[in-house]
């Protein structure tokens, strides 16, 4: 194979990858994940902080189980 078709194939494995993550984002801001008890929020005048603490440990968890049982 050339080098410039797998370029290709990478840029529409790329591409499918980020596809799939925005359709899971758009997805996951419906169900509220993003806004639980636990994400730090900071607001002071035109400034915001935004950091998702326990949006991210919840993830962590999740994706570890579903490696943990593909895996086995």
């Amino acid at each position: 194979m050339t080098p410039i078709r797998d370029l290709g194939r990478l840029l529409i494995l790329l591409g499918g990858v980020l596809l799939l993550a925005g359709i899971a984002l758009t997805a996951f801001g419906r169900l509220g994940l993003g806004r639980l008890p636990g994400d730090i929020v900071y607001r002071r005048g035109n400034f915001s902080f935004y950091f998702p603490l326990m949006t991210s440990i919840l993830l962590s968890i999740v994706l570890s189980l579903l490696l943990w049982l593909f895996r086995r």
